[in-house]
């Protein structure tokens, strides 16, 4: 059995993963994590940190739930895997196809499956296109997002994403164009919340204008932009964007990797916010990351064009609708619901967590507080009064960041803002704790660094 200097020293020797500076990587070390339970997880140096990220937004239930053991290993004896090729299927998949409809929006009531928000975004990609072929309309290719959109590390997703450094190495494919998202924090100014959200959704229309309605596919968007640094669209923006795609006759995405699964107070932010989208993207939340497991709901709209027009749909994974991973996606809806995750997230939680986080705005490091849900941001500041953001943009979030976990909190650092995604199974005491240990690591980060 190998031992802790072991299992640091095969990380530091063999594995290469996400998103890392490998260099700094080799020679920092690695964090490991070994087990967890509740919304704790635990370190190989028997740290304890309270997890305010859910993992990477997707822990909705929290660690250690039986209820999601028990399913996987059932189906694992039963039928541990079969494809979803030659006009085969299996029982779970079936099930929780129905489910989702069930709980989607009610124009909702199809099914797409994948393993990662990547893939499903990819899946999105080739579909949309392929519609429009359909339709005799193979000229309209041309996908629109937004800068600090993040739709997955494909090629093709973080292509369509708007995050620049991705676009920098090697993703960066044509047919894609981003317009500014509504960031009131860097763009507002002095506008007020209604004209931001007119004059924020008038890009989309100057865009789809200069590049030509008879060219574009879709516009996708998350209806918070998660990775991006949780930023929440002003009332109205949506309202607008679906009138202009509406009026120019391009479909609607709703990236809900991060927003599905009650995270917003409803199962889908689409319900929130009262849109419409042709085609939402799942994952995450959709197992609460027990396993992996992607989807695209499909509209009526679109489906009934495809099974009536279409002939094959050359797309699809080997992983596509595993029936381990549809067995534990049913028992986490069925979880969400039994508990009354949902309403506690609408109800309590989420009111909570929107007047908590404002006890941080008169520390002398932040700049802006903002939540939506159980999605929060606490944007970090050289100065208040402009305001005067830090140059290089990053750097004292990392260090924030880094406070805080020591502490015994896991947050994520995007650019300098602090960010919470804590699981739907937070309570009010979870939140204080939370909200106590950032002030912390804020007044340790400005203890370090002065006033910039």
């Amino acid at each position: 059995m190998p031992n802790k200097t072991d299992i640091h020293l095969f990380e530091k020797r063999h594995h290469l993963p996400p998103f890392s500076d490998f260099k700094n990587l080799k020679e920092e070390g690695t964090r490991i994590i070994t087990h967890a339970e509740g919304h704790t997880i635990f370190d190989s140096d028997g740290n304890a940190i309270l997890d305010a990220m859910a993992g990477l937004w997707c822990v909705n239930v929290g660690y250690g739930r039986d209820e999601l053991v028990n399913a996987a290993t059932k189906q694992m004896h039963k039928l541990p895997y079969y494809n979803s090729f030659f006009k085969t299927s299996n029982e779970p998949v079936a099930r929780l196809s129905a489910k989702l409809a069930s709980i989607a929006p009610e124009h909702l009531n199809h099914v797409i499956y994948a393993n990662s928000g990547s893939e499903a975004n990819d899946t999105i990609i080739r579909l949309v296109r392929h519609y429009w072929a359909l339709k005799g309309q193979p000229e309209k290719r041309v996908i629109i997002g937004r800068e600090y959109g993040y739709h997955g590390s494909t090629i093709m997703a973080a292509s369509m994403g708007g995050m620049k450094a991705m676009h920098e190495q090697s993703a960066n494919e044509a047919d894609f164009e981003h317009i500014r998202p509504p960031y009131g924090f860097l763009y507002q100014g002095n506008q007020t919340d209604a004209q931001f959200a007119e004059t924020s959704a008038k890009l989309l229309r100057d865009k789809i204008i200069e590049v030509g309605a008879d060219k574009i596919a879709a516009f996708i968007a998350e209806p918070v932009q998660g990775a991006g640094g949780v930023i929440i669209p002003p009332d109205g923006y949506f309202k607008h964007i679906q009138k202009i795609c509406t009026e120019f006759d391009i479909l609607f995405i709703a990236d809900e990797v991060i927003t599905g699964f009650g995270r917003t107070g409803n199962w889908f932010a689409s319900q929130t916010m009262n849109l419409t989208p042709d085609l939402v993207t799942l994952a995450k939340g959709l197992t609460s990351g027990y396993v992996p497991m992607s989807a695209v709901l499909v509209s009526d709209k679109i489906a009934s064009h495809l099974i009536e027009e279409g002939g094959e749909f050359y797309h699809g994974f080997t992983y596509s609708g595993h029936p381990v991973s549809a067995a534990v996606a049913l028992a986490n809806i069925e979880l969400i619901e039994t508990e009354g995750l949902i309403e506690h997230v609408r109800d309590i939680t989420a009111p909570y967590l929107a007047s908590a986080i404002k006890q941080l705005d008169s520390h002398p490091l932040v700049g802006q507080t903002r939540s939506f849900g159980l999605l929060a941001c606490v944007e970090l500041v050289r100065h208040k009064s402009g305001p005067v953001l830090f140059d290089p943009v990053g750097a004292v979030g990392t260090k924030c960041r880094d406070h805080a976990i020591n502490n015994g909190l896991m947050v994520r650092a995007v650019r300098d803002g602090m960010i919470l995604s804590p699981p739907l199974s937070f309570q009010v005491q979870d939140i204080d704790i939370t909200i106590y240990k950032l002030k912390q690591a804020l007044d340790a980060t400005y203890a370090e660094i002065g006033n910039g």
